[in-house]
């Protein structure tokens, strides 16, 4: 099981727990808007056994808008103070320097970053100062135009290509090694057949050695696969909770750092049972 510094070492798979403090966010816009509302969230996710409150401020959904820095800063810095405050891990979920600098200020342990330094190279400075862990996740474009940019040879093998100067540029800017987690950006300018290729080859991208952060949590895809046999309708992002456990499931399996979920109980119950039934399996080969 991989490990990163600075952040809880259990020995399984760690779960991230979702606060959108957005009004369009694909799965629970608008539902924790509310700076109060977003703080009793995200205690209650850590209360319910998430390892780390992942607290962003800008919708990534495919064809969304991004909100003004001001903005931002006003929807995330309260929150990630509050829940901070109380002893809670905490990650920010931003692609703005200005943003991870305030919310580091504020009391945040880790940059979940998705475009992976690209939209804002001077985040990997903000993170080094710090001496923070980051998400450097795969990307090629900003949600209002990254679906047209979903095309690959390999999509696994472009990804790990793709990710490799990411790497580079946050080891140049002086984050340590040991400090860098990878997430393959499940719906990032990928589509229904990409996101599942990811996922059955998704031990590939474990063993580049580096800890893996998958967000699979109610997203599209899900949605497309449970869709209404009769009527073709897609499932609603809050009927995809059972799906996205199976996933965290078959992940932690594989071996990945951590999962990001809006679910946390059932996930929770997931990962432990993974990290068991993998060290059941690992005895008995040993023991062969």
């Amino acid at each position: 099981m991989a490990y990163v510094d600075g952040l809880p070492q259990p020995n399984r798979s760690l779960v991230m727990g979702v606060v959108n403090v957005t009004p369009d966010s694909f799965s629970d816009g608008g539902l924790w808007f509310d700076a109060s509302s977003a703080v009793d969230h995200g205690l209650r996710l850590a209360a319910q056994g998430a390892d780390l409150v992942d607290v962003g401020g800008e919708s990534t959904r495919p064809g969304a808008k991004r909100p003004p820095l001001e903005e931002e800063l006003r929807r995330v810095v309260p929150v990630v103070r509050e829940v901070a405050a109380a002893g809670v891990t905490v990650s920010v979920d931003t692609m703005r320097s200005e943003v991870a600098q305030q919310a580091l200020e504020a009391g945040a342990h880790l940059v979940n970053d998705v475009s992976g330094g690209l939209a804002d190279p001077d985040i990997l400075r903000v993170v080094a100062d710090a001496d923070v862990p980051i998400v450097l996740m795969h990307w090629r474009g900003h949600s209002d135009h990254m679906q047209e940019l979903a095309v690959y040879d390999d999509v696994v093998t472009d990804v790990m290509t793709e990710l490799q100067p990411r790497i580079d540029a946050a080891i140049s800017a002086g984050i340590a090694e040991q400090r860098i987690i990878i997430d393959p950006g499940l719906g990032f300018a990928k589509t229904w057949d990409h996101n599942w290729t990811v996922l059955a080859r998704l031990v590939e991208i474990v063993n580049s050695g580096f800890p893996v952060l998958v967000a699979a949590s109610r997203k599209t895809f899900l949605g497309e696969l449970l869709a209404d046999p009769h009527t073709g309708e897609r499932r609603e992002p809050h009927q995809r909770d059972a799906a996205s456990t199976a996933l965290t499931t078959t992940m932690a399996l594989d071996g990945v750092w951590a999962v990001r979920v809006h679910e946390v109980p059932a996930n929770v119950d997931a990962v432990r049972v993974a990290a068991r039934l993998g060290w059941e399996r690992s005895s008995v080969r040993e023991g062969t």
